[in-house]
């Protein structure tokens, strides 16, 4: 009986999630392109086998992988990141309507009979989310990491690392601070510091942590959805400067 344009808005969601699933998959194969001086590609951080100087473990394919299986570095820790948006509470409402159509929007008839909700399998798999948020916890540190050494570059006069910011540098803290707020407001994160108290105000300090995670967690759709646009655009930026493409700027 809705009148308006209620198709819309899921069919914006569909479009903008599978171009990131087809480029970020591609993206993951590729291995290459993926760093450009002290920059490092979200994508692949951490980056633990290459020969690449980012690398944690040098070397190239890890010798227990089977040699029928194709490799990536990106395809060993992009499983986490993705599983915890995949089981996100406000992508699983987004997802749920424009890709199975459950339903198309508010207000709208589904195309099938029958519900069984998030108790039964499949969908019972999302619960794992709570166990992603601490995964996601450490790939924001590590993150966090990465955009601080992206503030110190090479000098081949001297030999020695000196401080400066480029556009690259910009870029990669960015993607920290949206990724930060779109982590820390997470539902679960929510749970875990303070919501399972039934009388937060006898705890403090976990109503202040609280507080701070509930004021996030109000923007939490615009966090998901910058981040996710971020995390992609920063890949992009640091490919197409390995490939000379573009040309990073050095502020100072």
């Amino acid at each position: 009986m809705r009148r308006d344009a209620w198709w819309v808005q899921p069919l914006v969601v569909f479009v903008i999630l599978t171009s990131f699933l087809i480029y970020a998959t591609w993206a993951a194969f590729q291995n290459q392109f993926y760093a450009f001086g002290n920059y490092l590609s979200p994508f692949y951080s951490p980056l633990l086998f290459s020969d690449s100087p980012h690398a944690w473990i040098h070397g190239g394919r890890p010798s227990w992988l089977p040699g029928f299986l194709p490799f990536s570095p990106a395809l060993l820790i992009l499983p986490f990141p993705a599983g915890f948006r995949l089981t996100c509470y406000y992508y699983r409402g987004a997802y749920y309507k424009s890709f199975w159509a459950d339903p198309p929007n508010c207000a709208v008839g589904e195309p099938r009979k029958s519900y069984l909700g998030e108790k039964s399998f499949p969908l019972v798999i999302q619960n794992i989310h709570r166990y992603f948020l601490y995964a996601a916890l450490v790939f924001l540190v590590i993150l966090a990491s990465d955009a601080y050494k992206a503030m110190w570059f090479y000098n081949p006069a001297t030999g020695a690392q000196n401080f400066g910011v480029g556009l690259g540098t910009i870029i990669l803290v960015v993607n920290v601070v949206l990724l930060g707020g779109y982590t820390l407001g997470c539902h679960s994160l929510r749970h875990l510091v303070g919501g399972y108290l039934d009388q937060l105000s006898r705890a403090p300090v976990r109503k202040k942590t609280y507080d701070c995670v509930s004021c996030l967690n109000r923007g939490h759709m615009r966090w998901a959805w910058m981040s996710l646009f971020w995390v992609a655009f920063s890949d992009v930026f640091i490919r197409l400067c390995a490939m000379g493409v573009w040309h990073d700027v050095r502020l100072f």
